[in-house]
């Protein structure tokens, strides 16, 4: 079984408390990236599924089969679970071949077998004919798929990624994005993907599970993480986009009438209630335009197909726009709104 359950699960060292009180299913099949800064919790969550670390409090489970808690703790080797870390963690010493193979032999896999599994994995990651390369003479893209074709050799159906892709350099980047959706695609193994690259986590995975402190703060698809995060935090860590004041002044079914800087725009609501709110508002939502928010140009900065324009509303407040074409400081302009969220809680 390859769903997994995390249930109030906290992790303590000392006084410090890494994960605290976190709730997380994983479906069979599923791609979850967990997102968030560094010390937010994401690693020690991989490494309490791996069953590297043991829980403070709470539950582990894959399946019904309970598989961690405080007083019982199922050792790595016996989860069927691969993992791939920023590291590699690879064999300087042995080729390509004989690190793939290494789980194998590890489980006494007949001999016999072996060079076809190897070829089978080798072969799917992109690395047929690769066998006898020696690690040292791999790019870092290619040693990350040798140590994803380990994971797949032993037929892991869990694979979790530690940061796989920290190491890489942008083009290298992306090519290991388009493996791993590929690999995900043909194998349909259950994923967990620690990063804290947001353009990673919504390009690879079919849930993001954005973390802070220790908790979880919003799960839910790329699409609705992107377009309505739950609160400010998600708001301000995911995307680029402006936390802008304004007041509700009206609200019909999801859709509110909010007035920013004297100007009043329709914005996606899941609050019924008028009063103060933030509104989100995304570059790509907004343009210059004859009519709307009445702003101020502050910088203007060249972005290969875009200029990145910072403009200030009354009173003193920022917002973020993509223009064709570079505007002035000082300019006054209005900027027309296609797209806006009133952000829960804030």
């Amino acid at each position: 079984m390859s769903e997994i359950r995390v249930e109030s699960l906290v992790k303590r060292y000392g006084d410090t408390t890494a994960l605290d009180g976190v709730s997380l299913a994983f479906p069979e099949g599923s791609f979850t990236a967990l997102l968030g800064p560094s010390g937010c919790g994401k690693t020690t969550m991989l490494r309490l599924i791996a069953g590297f670390e043991a829980p403070s409090t709470g539950s582990v489970y894959f399946g019904d089969a309970l598989v961690a808690d405080p007083n019982r703790q199922l050792p790595p080797e016996a989860r069927n679970v691969g993992v791939v870390f920023q590291s590699y963690a690879l064999w300087p010493h042995m080729d390509v071949t004989e690190n793939v193979a290494y789980p194998l032999r590890a489980r006494r896999v007949a001999a016999a077998d072996i060079p076809a599994r190897v070829a089978a994995v080798l072969d799917i990651v992109g690395l047929g004919g690769f066998g006898k390369r020696r690690i040292d003479e791999l790019s870092g893209g290619q040693r990350q798929r040798v140590a994803l074709a380990r994971c797949l050799v032993a037929e892991a159906r869990i694979i979790l990624f530690d940061e796989p892709l920290a190491n890489l350099d942008m083009h290298l980047r992306s090519a290991m994005v388009d493996a791993f959706r590929e690999i995900h695609r043909r194998t349909g193994a259950t994923i967990v993907y620690v990063t804290h690259d947001q353009a990673e986590a919504l390009a690879l995975a079919d849930r993001v599970a954005v973390m802070s402190k220790g908790k979880l703060l919003q799960a839910a698809s790329p699409r609705e993480i992107y377009r309505s995060p739950a609160d400010a935090a998600v708001a301000g860590f995911v995307g680029r986009g402006s936390l802008v004041s304004g007041n509700a002044v009206d609200h019909a079914g999801e859709t509110a009438t909010i007035d920013i800087a004297g100007h009043r725009l329709a914005a996606r609501s899941n609050r019924e209630r008028a009063g103060a709110v933030k509104v989100l508002l995304r570059p790509e939502a907004l343009r210059i335009a004859t009519e709307g928010l009445p702003a101020t140009v502050l910088d203007s900065v060249y972005r290969g197909p875009v200029h990145e324009v910072r403009l200030t509303l009354e009173p003193g407040q920022h917002l973020l726009i993509d223009s064709a074409e570079a505007l002035m400081a000082g300019q006054q302009v209005h900027v027309a709104v296609s797209d806006a969220w009133v952000v829960p809680g804030a």
